[in-house]
């Protein structure tokens, strides 16, 4: 049988495959648009481990707020030309839905829950990594639970899906708490508050601090000050509650929240590739 582009194009667009693919596939089963589909989840499938050393740095970021649940979850491909793609897209809307069907509190548990049909996540994960044709994986997912939590998804190119996805939860609403996650896409904080940062993290900024302050040859009795200063200026740029908000440097998200009358509980942030 005659493999028309059209059918090529019919198939491309169900599957997420690529177009030789999905040409090859349509051709080994006589134009059989079922059997090729099959074919094409067997190929991939099979493949699967092949393309476990490559590099999935594209993808994207999908968020679910609801009755005071954050769902966040991160979805890598290995080009933005899949990630663009409405095959990937669906796959991203399926792996949330289960991660807030399941409360999936991280990657293992989201992985090793039902997506429906029979399959886990993880599985429904390798078959979309087949009929793609590209190595695809859930990097990372978070739930976090409070009075009322606000999310915010931002596109860092106007033909790619949300790359950055944010999740702050507070004891109680308030407007400006998405304007705090509109604040963390931007500006990056790693930490919610001083007590979330590792103590291992404090304590090489603190060496840096001191290394730095003795090469450039500050008074003894003075390093003390001088080093708490530098990594109380640490915490002022990654702890998000001690960022100045972006909209009003005059003042801090600590002091955004409390004059809101809430307080934070819970921060997420993730990026893709980053």
């Amino acid at each position: 049988m005659n493999v028309t582009a059209g059918m090529v194009k019919d198939l491309r667009e169900s599957t997420g495959a690529g177009m030789m693919d999905c040409k090859k596939a349509l051709e080994s089963n006589d134009g059989d648009f079922e059997k090729a589909v099959e074919f094409l989840r067997i190929k991939g499938q099979a493949s699967a481990e092949k393309r476990a050393d490559r590099t999935a740095s594209n993808g994207l970021v999908v968020a679910h707020v609801e009755d005071g649940v954050g769902t966040l979850v991160e979805i890598n491909c290995e080009t933005d030309f899949v990630a663009k793609g409405e095959r990937f897209q669906e796959l991203a809307q399926q792996v949330l839905d289960a991660a807030v069907a399941n409360k999936a509190a991280g990657v293992e548990d989201l992985l090793a829950g039902p997506a429906g049909s029979g399959q886990s996540v993880a599985e429904l994960v390798t078959e979309a990594s087949g009929t793609i044709g590209e190595k695809i994986e859930v990097r990372r997912a978070v739930r976090v639970e409070a009075p009322f939590v606000a999310h915010y998804l931002h596109k860092t190119s106007p033909d790619l899906p949300p790359q950055i996805g944010v999740l702050v939860a507070t004891d109680g609403p308030a407007e400006v708490v998405r304007d705090v996650a509109m604040h963390a896409a931007a500006m990056n904080p790693g930490y919610l508050d001083r007590d979330s940062v590792p103590a291992d993290v404090v304590a090489h900024e603190r060496h840096i601090a001191e290394e730095k302050s003795r090469e450039e040859g500050k008074p003894e009795k003075a390093l003390p000050k001088i080093i708490e200063g530098r990594v109380d200026a640490f915490f002022r740029d990654t702890v998000l509650l001690e960022q100045r908000f972006a909209k009003d440097p005059s003042r801090t998200i600590q002091q955004l929240l409390q004059e809101a009358g809430v307080a934070a509980r819970a921060y997420a942030r993730f990026q893709v590739g980053a």
